[in-house]
Parts: structure tokens; C-alpha cells; sequence
């Protein structure tokens, strides 16, 4: 997990955006708060147990519990209310409409990643990595397609539920280049601690050159490792544009070996993590949707793996 997600887990007070910000502000002013608060409380305990007897009796008076228990705390958290809404006021500012857009969907596994034009038409799609420009704000349609899961990318903005049937916006900016790791932040079901997916910033005009490659025709030529992912059955569940394999039920692979990472952020991908996951998915991730392919021959299984590195 550390290797794949450029360090697990993602740092949550680094921010790497204005929209992270201003959490990471509020975040440290309340641990401030938690520290001051709770030496006063362990001051409090000492004069109790072990103070003078005059003390003890002011402590213990009307007079204390009125203004610590009651007008300190009520003071105290409609400061910390009033200011932590305005500080965090940008999280919810109007989207002007004008924003990349980018579709995340919520699997039950895996992230479904649709990038979007102007109209909120589907571009083309990827799996678990987003890429976005440095310097612009993005606009995340997040959605569910099963149970609830919670989108976080601790670097770049606050979290947001994704919930079937409705989709939420999160507005994200990078300030500068990277690789940033983000997390399912609800507990989703047996494999959420494995629900991994990471955000690459890059400049605009390698961002361009980027989104101009993805677009491009892929024409894939044929080959025996191409016909074994389709005799096997994997075509039935992936799409790879290119090829006959048009499946929905799993991540989109036209790509798949350009990511950084498989199985949702959770294994670095190379050849080697490839062919253990086709042929043993579900030791990694227990209860995934992708059968284990261990009835394959290994070179068989090899060939597959070497044949999906290619595709980028």
C-alpha cells in the first residue's frame, strides 16, 4: 500500500491546494484547542486530588461550574462555529460551470474515473487515477453505483459521501505537480480498507498533451495474448478500446498500463503484481468481483500480463 500510494496513509495536514487549506487551518486550531483544553481539565484533577482546601471549595462552587461548565465551552464552540463555517465557506462556493469535470464513480471495489466535456459528455474512461491540470480548479461528480463510500483526497480538498442515486460536487486544485493518494474515508464493505486510487497534477499543457492521447484512435493490434484475454473471459467484464472486449462490470484497462497502481491503489503495477493478480485476485483483495484465473497455464497468465503492460 505505501509503495502504491506515493505514502500510505495519505497525509491528512499537508495541503496541496486552497481548497485543503483551509481544513488543515481549522484542524490545527482545533488540536490547539483539544491541548489547551485538556491541561485545564488535568489542572483541574490535580487541585481536587491534592490541592489546598480553599481551592477545592472554589472549584467545586456554583459560582466555577457556571463559567467553566457552562459559559467557556458554550463561548468557546460558537467562536469555533462562526469561524470554522466562514474558513471552510470556499468548500461550497457556487460552481461557475466552467470547471474540468470529471465523473468518479463508486464501485463496490474500485473507482470508475469519466472525464467529461463542456455538455457533460463522456470523453473517455479510466480506472482509479485521475489526472487534472496544476493551477485550475476541478469539479469531482462524485456518485455511487452500489453502497455509500466517501471520496478523500486529504492533499487536495475535504471528503465527500458518494451515494446512489445522487451526485455530489467536491471542487479540487492542485498548486503544484504531484502524485496524490486519496481513500474510500466510510467503511464500504469487506474490502474498504483496500479502496485505494490516486490523483496525478500536471502542468497544463502536459495535462493537454495527456487528455489528446487518451482521446486518440487505439487501434490494438491483434495478437495471441489478445485472443487469450478474450477466450478466457475477461472481455465479458473489460473494455479496452481497440478490440471486441467491450465490458462494463469491471475497470476500463485501455490503459490499464500506464497506471501506477492495480486493484484500486493497493499493489504498484508492473508485470510482476499483474500476474498475481490475474491469477490470484482474491488473496489480495478478499471478496473482489474478478475471479481467480489460477486454472490458466502460467504462460498463459504471463502472456496476458505482458500484453496489458503494453496497453497505455
Amino acid at each position: 500500500m505505501r509503495e502504491a500510494l506515493f505514502g500510505w496513509p495519505p497525509p491528512v495536514l499537508d495541503p496541496a491546494g486552497p481548497y485543503a487549506s483551509s481544513v488543515t487551518i481549522l484542524a490545527w486550531v482545533l488540536f490547539a484547542i483539544g491541548v489547551v483544553v485538556t491541561g485545564i481539565v488535568v489542572l483541574a484533577l490535580l487541585v481536587a486530588i491534592k490541592g489546598k482546601p480553599s481551592f477545592k471549595a472554589k472549584l467545586g462552587g456554583e459560582k466555577a461550574v457556571w463559567i467553566a461548565g457552562v459559559a467557556f465551552p458554550a463561548v468557546v464552540l460558537t467562536i469555533l462555529l462562526v469561524w470554522g463555517l466562514s474558513l471552510t465557506s470556499k468548500l461550497n462556493s457556487p460552481i461557475a460551470g466552467n470547471e474540468l469535470r470529471v465523473r468518479v464513480t463508486g464501485e463496490l471495489f474500485w473507482f470508475r474515473v469519466d472525464y467529461l466535456d463542456p455538455q457533460g459528455r463522456i470523453l473517455f474512461s479510466d480506472a482509479n487515477e485521475i489526472h487534472i491540470p496544476v493551477g485550475r480548479p476541478v469539479v469531482f461528480e462524485l456518485k455511487s453505483a452500489d453502497v455509500i463510500h466517501s471520496f478523500w483526497v486529504p492533499n487536495l480538498s475535504g471528503k465527500k459521501d458518494m451515494l446512489p442515486g445522487r451526485t455530489n460536487l467536491l471542487k479540487v486544485e492542485a498548486r503544484e505537480a504531484g502524485q496524490y493518494g486519496g481513500v474510500c474515508a466510510e467503511f464500504c464493505g469487506r474490502a474498504h480498507a483496500l479502496m485505494g486510487l490516486v490523483v496525478v497534477a500536471e502542468q497544463p499543457d502536459r495535462w493537454q498533451q495527456w487528455m489528446a492521447s487518451r482521446q486518440a484512435p487505439r487501434p490494438v493490434a491483434a495478437s495471441r495474448a489478445q485472443q487469450l484475454f478474450m477466450d478466457s473471459g475477461c472481455a465479458a467484464c473489460h473494455n479496452v478500446r481497440g478490440t471486441a472486449a467491450n465490458g462494463l462490470a469491471g475497470p476500463d484497462l485501455t490503459n490499464v498500463g500506464s497506471r501506477r497502481t492495480l486493484g484500486a491503489g493497493i499493489l504498484p503495477n508492473n508485470r510482476g503484481t499483474m500476474i498475481g493478480w490475474i491469477g490470484d485476485s482474491q488473496s489480495i483483495k478478499p471478496g473482489n468481483r474478478m475471479p481467480n484465473y489460477d486454472m490458466l497455464p502460467a504462460e498463459d497468465t504471463a502472456a496476458i500480463a505482458t500484453w496489458l503492460e503494453t496497453l497505455k
